[in-house]
């Protein structure tokens, strides 16, 4: 089995120079929302930063996935570096719930002992986040080809959207002078950040552990490659995901008991189903032919089959590569 990764791009080298610029930016925003939210002793935008610190993750795993899409697998590494953004993204996620809780303790101990805020300075900030979130998640847009930067472009949207609210959460400040409107804003934004990490965990968690992909019907597969014609039957079916964005499959295939060059035709017409219909170009198919009785040793032949002289090769393993 080999893995082909995909040869770098002028497509690539474009995606790359807007995560960079995207990344520079947000990591700017993340030290301004910073000071900022010190000096107005403001939490929701302390929250905010925080929150940015999760884009800034979020751009710099797409960015990291881009680049390691380029490189080739080799004979360490045979199915590649898919699996080191998936690493990066369990460390990274788990931190982030950790940010998240101390954020909802803190706005909790403001509830019961109230800060005075200065709304103008969250304003004018939150108006600055709003505008560069937006128009990374525009340049985002225009790349967006692939689930790893959709997926970037939905949180830098969604971020557009809480920052806006910290504007709102100002001017409410502004003209009821109700400084428990702060830390609520920042309650929120702490459960956003919860909410998309824990999402992030469980993804990458069911990938490390081999379970079967988000989305992925075992019960579909078997039944699309019991459809090929020649086929009798399919068992031993495993599914995983070597990345985000690549799945594996094994499984054993009984068929009719024909000739290698017969069965490699079936072999085909397998994995056209499971790349057209499933999205699953790295597979490993064994063929067992019907009769075959299997022990630890192999596939053995039945006795009376034996004694009619009907013995022969009973088992062919089929892969693609």
């Amino acid at each position: 089995m080999h893995v082909h990764a995909a040869p770098a791009s002028a497509g690539s080298s474009k995606t790359q120079s807007v995560l960079r610029i995207s990344l520079v930016a947000t990591l700017a925003y993340v030290a301004v929302t910073f000071v900022a939210g010190l000096r107005a002793h403001s939490l929701a935008l302390l929250s905010e930063s925080g929150h940015n610190v999760s884009d800034f993750l979020a751009l710099l795993l797409s960015f990291v996935a881009v680049y390691f899409q380029t490189r080739p697998a080799d004979p360490s590494k045979t199915f590649g570096y898919q699996r080191a953004g998936v690493l990066a993204a369990l460390v990274n996620a788990s931190t982030l719930i950790v940010i998240a809780i101390w954020i909802g303790m803190e706005a909790v101990h403001r509830l019961s002992s109230p800060v005075v805020v200065q709304p103008k300075l969250m304003m004018v900030v939150a108006a600055a986040g709003v505008a560069m979130n937006g128009a990374i998640a525009a340049l985002l847009w225009g790349v967006a080809r692939d689930v790893n930067l959709r997926s970037a472009f939905l949180h830098m949207a969604g971020d557009t959207l809480s920052t806006a609210a910290v504007i709102a959460g100002g001017a409410g400040i502004l003209w009821t002078g109700q400084n428990w409107i702060d830390p609520v804003l920042s309650l929120l934004i702490a459960a956003l950040i919860l909410w998309s990490s824990v999402g992030i965990v469980r993804e990458t968690l069911n990938i490390l552990l081999e379970g079967t992909p988000r989305g992925v019907s075992i019960a579909a597969i078997r039944a699309g490659m019991e459809s090929v014609d020649g086929v009798v039957d399919v068992h031993d079916l495993h599914v995983w995901s070597l990345g985000s964005r690549s799945h594996a499959l094994a499984c054993h295939v009984t068929i009719a008991d024909i000739p290698p060059s017969e069965s490699a035709c079936i072999l085909v017409k397998l994995n056209h189903v499971l790349r057209e219909h499933f999205h699953i170009g790295h597979t490993t198919i064994q063929f067992e032919h019907e009769g075959c009785i299997e022990h630890q040793e192999g596939c053995v032949v039945p006795i009376e089959e034996m004694a009619s002289g009907a013995g022969s090769e009973h088992e062919h393993p089929g892969h693609i590569h």
